[in-house]
């Protein structure tokens, strides 16, 4: 048998169907995807609405008086699994108990909201606060004094 000489002529080709549909159906995809609204949003500018279950950043609630609703009763601390609560209760003869120290790791803290549900007084909250940053561990232990109001230790990037 003869060797015969092959040549593919490209410029014959004629394109078809299997060629020209996927291009049309990417250049749609394309097309819808840029008119359509971005899923993005402009952060920190910009706040994700988290749900009305989430667990952020621990609070302590106070009464109409100012005075904390905690009695110091230590349920909380016992409860906390990885022991980031430290309570110090102070007691005085024929008055009402509270915290002396209330003190929580917040890099400890593994936000499971067990000692939200173990206070009897409800004193103890955690907030929707989902985004707190900082330069050095000390900052995330929170006292008594940051715990009345963590939005404003909360590092703003200034």
């Amino acid at each position: 048998m003869a060797d015969k000489d092959y040549v593919l002529n490209i410029t014959d080709r004629r394109p078809t169907g299997k060629y020209i549909t996927p291009i049309l159906k990417g250049l749609g995809y394309t097309l819808k995807n840029f008119f359509s609204k971005p899923i993005t949003i402009k952060y920190p500018t910009e706040r994700r609405e988290v749900s009305d279950r989430w667990r952020g950043l621990h609070r302590l609630k106070v009464d109409e008086k100012g005075a904390l609703k905690c009695v110091a009763c230590g349920l909380c601390a016992k409860i906390c699994p990885p022991q980031a609560i430290t309570i110090v209760p102070y007691e005085e003869a024929g008055k009402t108990r509270y915290p002396k120290e209330f003190v929580i790791d917040e890099l400890r803290c593994i936000f499971c909201g067990f000692c939200q549900e173990a206070c009897p007084k409800d004193a103890i909250e955690l907030t929707k606060v989902y985004d707190f940053v900082d330069y050095e561990r000390k900052d995330f232990i929170f006292d008594i004094e940051k715990l009345k109001n963590p939005e404003k230790y909360i590092f703003n990037g200034k």
